[in-house]
């Protein structure tokens, strides 16, 4: 994917509303009640690892306030800066059906809210359950800004499956020392390093259960620049939620999330009496990448344990078993999939790359695919300048209204393969099919039938993904890998998806309080 999308987009999207303003109705219908937020960003003292600094945060807090709803609620967030910092919200995973103003990626669909500015961000979760999280949008500074968001099913609706005694989030984040790209200086977990750490031996989070009760946990993963396993010693997991969508239930020892990847996963506390490390570890699969490979540890501790009780070790597979990865994700089966596109309309073929400093307007000549095709994973050019056949440019690929589409997603060997999660902005898609290597239609398996419905996909190493998606949501969508050094090299693109017919496929004006750049 070529470079980062400039600010001028917002541009398009004015000329987008207001060319269909005619159909008349300004936004989709309103929830069933409306929940508000106050959102002040500010710095806080933290001190960890033996250190104190200077942190964003949203309300003094680390990690952020949850955001509560239930489906279809109205919820609305006002943001004031109280730091010299920009800064935006992204709302990672809602959908944000007619409101693409309110998404968040900083110069795509908004200006920065700065020093001493106040926006109101405003959506309706159409048709949205479960677990997501919200983030900052802008530079890096998500690397301490960010919170979960726990949608419940309507009044009455029951989950689609065993009603667990508790529920609990746990927020995978890293502490960080700044550079590029900087090793983390921990992993965290809910903002605890935990023991392994220097001066974190009481900086540990735990969770006190109840033997032969079921807990469910949110699992969220914050981070900056690291996909991570989790496990709990001498417990399975049970998947039951694949980013905010119901899945059917896969039992596994462990699991893999990339930045911006929600689970949610049964556990039953079934262990004799004691406590049990809960534990956090780094997957890596680029080749010659520095990375902290030290475990981050909080505790799943049964009632009765004693005070001073060894913690059980979690054993967590070693940092690059792509293998552990895959099993995961072949476990991962839709349950609500009657809307899996069939036929496609437009496919299209995306290989991945970095590119550094490019910017300008941009033209809506984003390729539909490669200009040349090669061995993409085994011969791709890695000799300097890199040549890859590619085109400088800032484009963008423009799609009608309910455009049926596919994506193939093609890593490759420019610098290293590595496994890439790659976010779609205002969409979920159906992961249909993924393999190793170079993606071969004549070879492919797809799953037509229960595919997963994700927001973000990790693009295995050195192979491919096929997502599908119906192009119903008009405005501007960001799609980039979730690793924040990547999109810093222009690992991204954006999707433009005309109106439609209608008030309910049009896009309304944006709000009188949009930032100014």
């Amino acid at each position: 994917m070529a470079a980062t999308v400039a600010a001028i987009l917002c541009v398009w999207l004015s000329l987008l509303s207001s060319a269909h303003s005619v159909h008349g109705l300004s936004r989709w219908p309103g929830g069933s009640s409306t929940r508000f937020y106050e959102f002040k960003v500010q710095t806080k003292k933290v001190t960890k690892l033996c250190n104190t600094k200077d942190i964003v945060t949203i309300n003094d807090m680390f990690p952020g306030p949850v955001v509560y709803a239930q489906e279809d609620d109205r919820v609305i967030v006002r943001l004031t800066n109280l730091t010299p910092y920009n800064a935006t919200i992204h709302w990672h995973g809602v959908r944000q059906r007619l409101s693409c103003w309110f998404d968040g990626p900083s110069y795509i669909t908004q200006c920065p809210i700065q020093a001493g500015q106040t926006f109101t961000y405003e959506f309706t979760l159409v048709q949205q359950k479960g677990t997501l999280l919200w983030h900052a949008h802008v530079s890096w500074l998500r690397a301490t800004v960010y919170g979960a968001i726990v949608v419940y099913p309507k009044t009455g609706v029951p989950y689609p499956f065993p009603y667990p005694y508790e529920e609990h989030i746990i927020i995978l984040g890293c502490l960080a020392s700044g550079g590029g790209p900087p090793i983390a200086d921990a992993y965290t977990m809910n903002g605890h390093p935990g023991p392994n750490y220097n001066c974190s031996g009481n900086d540990v989070y735990k969770i006190d259960v109840v033997p032969g009760k079921t807990y469910l946990l949110r699992l969220i993963n914050a981070g900056l620049n690291n996909e991570n396993f989790f496990g709990i010693a001498n417990h399975k997991l049970t998947i039951v939620e694949a980013d905010a969508e119901y899945t059917k239930p896969f039992t596994t020892d462990r699991v893999m999330l990339g930045p911006g990847q929600t689970l949610n996963v049964l556990v039953t506390a079934n262990q004799p009496i004691g406590r049990y490390s809960m534990a956090m570890g780094p997957y890596m699969s680029g080749q010659n990448i520095p990375f902290q490979n030290i475990t981050a540890v909080a505790y799943f501790q049964y009632l009765g344990a004693t005070p001073n009780s060894l913690s059980l070790p979690a054993v967590l597979p070693s940092f690059n078993d792509n293998l552990a990865v895959k099993t995961v994700m072949d476990g991962l089966k839709g349950l609500n999939t009657s809307s899996v596109p069939k036929e496609i309309d437009k496919n299209l073929f995306v290989t991945i790359a970095y590119y550094r400093d490019k910017n300008g307007y941009f033209t809506e000549d984003f390729p539909g695919a490669p200009l040349k095709f090669y061995d993409f994973v085994n011969g791709a050019p890695n000799n300097a300048p890199n040549n890859t056949n590619s085109q400088n440019g800032t484009r963008v690929f423009v799609l009608e209204y309910g455009t049926r589409v596919q994506l193939i997603l093609q890593d490759t060997g420019t610098v290293s393969t590595e496994n890439h999660p790659i976010h779609l902005h205002g969409y979920s898609f159906y992961v249909v099919g993924y393999g190793t290597g170079n993606y071969n239609p004549d070879k492919a398996t797809f799953n037509l039938v229960d595919p997963p419905y994700m927001n973000t996909i990790g693009v295995p190493v050195g192979g491919w993904a096929a997502i599908r998606f119906t192009a119903d949501n008009p405005g501007v969508w960001f799609m980039h890998c979730h690793l924040e050094i990547h999109l810093s090299w222009g690992l991204s693109m954006a999707f433009i998806v005309k109106n439609g017919q209608g008030p309910l496929e049009t896009l309304p004006h944006p709000p009188a309080d949009y930032p100014r750049c």
